[in-house]
């Protein structure tokens, strides 16, 4: 939530004091979508910051359904990064000779919370919700590996 509230108060520091055109911020998401993926409604954005902290008062039931819909904002950005998930240079992935199958990741994943049988962060037969439209890399699923299996990485 700090990286978060400081690059978005960056964001609108810029485009409010600077004067700085927002095709160039659309410019900034669309750059950003090709080499990390979605990122910049979960990192830069200053309405992201602003949808996190009001999904965080609908405990974490409300906070996992808004989640999914966060990329229903109706933002150029949003879309453009949602669907270059899949081709991004960064993405999450998995080292299948450390991973337990524990599963905690997928209880962690939001995307994998609203849609259980068709994603999941380990299972072979299964949707990766990395590259889903809708995964905005809040990288809780990398945070809560017990053995460092998941990275996100190029």
């Amino acid at each position: 939530m700090i990286i978060l509230s400081a690059l978005g108060i960056s964001m609108y520091i810029a485009i409010s004091q600077f004067h700085i055109s927002l095709w160039f911020i659309l410019l900034y998401g669309v750059i950003l979508g090709v080499i990390f993926g979605k990122v910049f409604c979960r990192w830069v954005c200053p309405m992201g910051l602003i949808m996190e902290m009001m999904m965080g008062f609908g405990g974490n039931d409300g906070k996992i359904r808004q989640m999914y819909q966060y990329h229903k904002v109706g933002c150029p950005i949003a879309w453009i990064s949602g669907v270059l998930n899949k081709y991004s240079i960064f993405r999450i992935k998995l080292n299948e000779s450390t991973c337990k199958n524990c599963g905690v990741c997928d209880k962690k994943c939001y995307i994998v919370a609203m849609e259980p049988e068709k994603y999941s962060l380990y299972k072979p037969a299964k949707l990766k919700p990395g590259d889903s439209y809708t995964c905005s890399k809040c990288l809780e699923c990398v945070a809560i590996c017990p053995n460092g299996s998941l990275k996100y990485k190029a």
